[in-house]
């Protein structure tokens, strides 16, 4: 407004220019006239002339001028009005509550069939709400569809008062006091061409067979061709299905390349070559298994490839038969209905010993922790590789901040009194004091740095070893140097337990060492009931040449009455729930450890016929833990990762804050639904 009137008195003082000229005039013929009388008589006669002269114009060819300046005022409205009404954008104005005051040819033509006139922008756009545009202060700018087409929905705000000539333009009442632009800009073609270049992007993919050599050994060797023939054909054909293409490696290792197009539909079937393939035989007696690897959506191809690599090495750290989407924000999971099998081989084992006694003997120190909470088999495993690094002459410590009363008896029988050392067990704190470069970190049981002992660790040491049986997540310990993770495994007392007899020749465990891995094979295997194969009984065959004893081990674990009665109370209460699934609550008052009690409660609703799978609920220190057990037909894994836990594929397990035990059972039944529909539940 204020550009305006300066503008207006600017052209003003324009047109006044030959008054001041006039008077200029006057002076300078005073001044000629006081030198000089004749020449100022002279001089006045051409000033009345220039007088004269400027009078007209300024009084006769002014009006003229002005008409001209109206006349194209009026011609230039007239254009600025059509240019409006014949703009190619939709453009529309409303007011302050979205109903539409005027608008332009191409938004009518876009809100055709539509009576426009007393609908409102939240009517015709339901993107746009009321709330919205009460919050308006300036501008906003929403993405929206009308009539199948995609919009970009640019709303400006603007006050009347300093649009008084625009609003006689566009014919808008001026009763109001803020009025609002509206402005649609199409952006179908964009989007569509968006999607199309995103569609074409190459995912890379690589596919390992799980159990190669063990399938070709169950079938005659006649047939061994043939049945890798049968494999290979169903997976270039899957894969040539999806526009790709399938390049053989190894004899157990394809590489793939297919585009980002068909990523949606994968996940939609759930990879159905999985099973495809486990429906090959000839007469093999070992069902060929398959993991799939796929790395998508990074910078590069180069990328893609080390997420395929990455997703790979995942789903075989999982357990195989399954398939691994990895991207640059999230990692999913597809399959794994297959219970690994175990590897009769132990050469892995013994590389993995000889690596960990070449880092061991380069260091002066090691620390040893497990997961939150530690169990036997977490407890037990730590002493395992204490006794390996005392007979490699190393100082080492375990790091536990709370000794449960599972794992109390057991702690109890390494005192000083038997000679081990008084600092054989440090808190989190005093471990983080012991920390110096020559520190080694060894963490068993757990490969999920946020559940570990001590997490701050992880950060401090530089050399870190991993040993665990638990199926990898998308949460893994990514720094370690060596890394021996067997989903196969029973327990991770039984990984210890080989390891020792290849890192050195002649070690001599102690009875309470021997009893403590053996009570951990022993409690994780359910007494030998689950997830038990060849290796784990000549895990505890070594363990018990080397002093354990069952009747100490049994004595071990006794339970307090309280404990008892929890467990009961627990099996007698159980909900079955959709037919298949025991849900029970564990009690808490007067328990150290409810989580141990529930853990055992869901093992023995494991027994019950028809149940395949039993989940028990606790409450420790206001946080809800699920103990989730099965056998074979159901991956409980899976169920528990769904709420942000983990585990093995028959014992697994989660922790929820900030809920209360109804709001779990509520949020486990909507998982187990979930799964039901999705076919994960044989």
């Amino acid at each position: 407004m204020n550009e305006k009137k300066s503008i207006k008195g600017q052209l003003g003082l324009y047109l006044q220019w030959p008054l001041f000229m006039g008077a200029l005039v006057i002076l300078m013929n005073v001044v000629v006239g006081a030198i000089d009388t004749g020449a100022g008589l002279a001089m006045c006669g051409f000033t009345i002339v220039y007088l004269a002269a400027a009078a007209f114009l300024y009084i006769y060819r002014r009006r003229k001028l002005m008409a001209g300046l109206v006349e194209f005022s009026a011609d230039y409205a007239w254009i600025q009005k059509n240019l409006l009404e014949e703009l190619d954008i939709p453009y529309a104005v409303t007011d302050e509550n979205g109903r539409l005051l005027w608008m332009n040819l191409c938004f009518k033509e876009l809100v055709k069939g539509n009576k426009a006139k007393n609908l409102t922008i939240p009517a015709l756009f339901p993107d746009v709400t009321k709330e919205m545009l009460k919050e308006l202060k300036e501008s906003v700018s929403i993405h929206t569809n009308f009539s199948g087409n995609n919009y970009r929905m640019d709303i400006k705000l603007f006050h009347l008062g300093a649009y008084d000539e625009e609003l006689e333009l566009l014919e808008v009442n001026q009763d109001a006091q803020e009025l609002m632009a509206v402005y649609l800009f199409d952006e179908t073609d964009v989007l569509r061409y968006q999607q199309e270049i995103y569609d074409q992007r190459m995912v890379a993919g690589l596919i390992y067979l799980d159990n190669y050599d063990e399938a070709l050994e169950s079938v005659e060797e006649v047939r061994r061709s043939l049945l890798m023939a049968l494999i290979e054909r169903r997976i270039n054909k899957y894969i040539s299905g999806l526009g790709g293409v399938v390049k053989k490696m190894e004899k157990d290792k394809y590489f793939f390349v297919i585009k980002q197009h068909y990523v949606p539909e994968l996940r939609e079937q759930r990879f159905p070559i999985l099973d495809d393939v486990k429906a090959v035989n000839i007469g093999n007696e070992m069902a060929v298994t398959l993991s799939i690897g796929l790395g998508m959506g990074g910078e590069t191809y180069g990328q893609n490839y080390e997420f395929a690599r990455m997703a790979i090495d995942m789903a075989l750290g999982r357990g195989g038969d399954q398939a691994v989407i990895k991207s640059s924000e999230k990692t999913e999971y597809f399959g794994g209905k297959t219970q690994q099998k175990e590897k009769t081989t132990r050469v892995k084992a013994r590389v993995k010993a000889h690596a960990l006694r070449e880092l061991v003997s380069t260091k002066e120190k090691l620390l040893i922790m497990g997961h939150r909470l530690g169990d036997i088999d977490s407890v037990g495993a730590a002493i395992g590789i204490y006794r390996i690094a005392t007979a490699l002459d190393k100082k080492a410590h375990i790091v536990i901040n709370e000794i449960t009363s599972s794992v109390r008896p057991v702690i109890d029988r390494f005192s000083e009194s038997a000679g081990y050392p008084r600092d054989m067990f440090l808190t989190t704190d005093q471990a983080v004091e012991a920390v110096d470069a020559g520190t080694m970190l060894v963490v068993v049981d757990v490969n999920r740095p946020s559940i570990t002992e001590a997490p701050q660790l992880l950060k401090m040491v530089k050399t870190i070893v991993v040993l665990d049986h638990h199926r990898q997540g998308s949460e893994i310990i990514d720094n370690a140097v060596l890394s021996y993770v067997e989903p196969y495994a029973s327990s991770a007392c039984e990984m210890v337990a080989e390891v020792l007899q290849y890192i050195a020749d002649g070690i001599k465990m102690k009875p309470q060492e021997a009893d403590a891995l053996y009570a951990g094979i022993v409690i994780d295997t359910n007494y030998f009931n689950n997830q038990t194969g060849v290796r784990t009984f000549e895990a505890a065959a070594f363990l018990r040449r080397n002093g354990a004893d069952v009747t100490r081990v049994r004595k071990l674990f006794r339970d307090e009455m309280v404990n008892y009665k929890a467990r009961a109370q627990a099996v007698s209460q159980a909900e079955v729930f959709e037919g298949a699934f025991a849900i029970s609550e564990c009690p808490s008052e007067g328990i150290e450890n409810p989580t141990i009690v529930a853990a055992q409660a869901a093992n023995e609703l494991l027994s019950i016929r028809g149940i395949k799978g039993s989940i028990v609920l606790s409450q420790y220190n206001g946080v809800i833990y699920l103990s989730a057990r099965s056998i074979d037909e159901v991956n409980v894994q899976v169920m528990m990762e769904k709420l942000g836990g983990g585990g093995h594929r028959s014992i697994a397990g989660a922790q929820l804050r900030d809920v209360t035990i109804g709001e779990a059972k509520e949020q486990l039944k909507a998982v187990i639904r979930e799964m039901i529909a999705a076919g994960e539940v044989q």
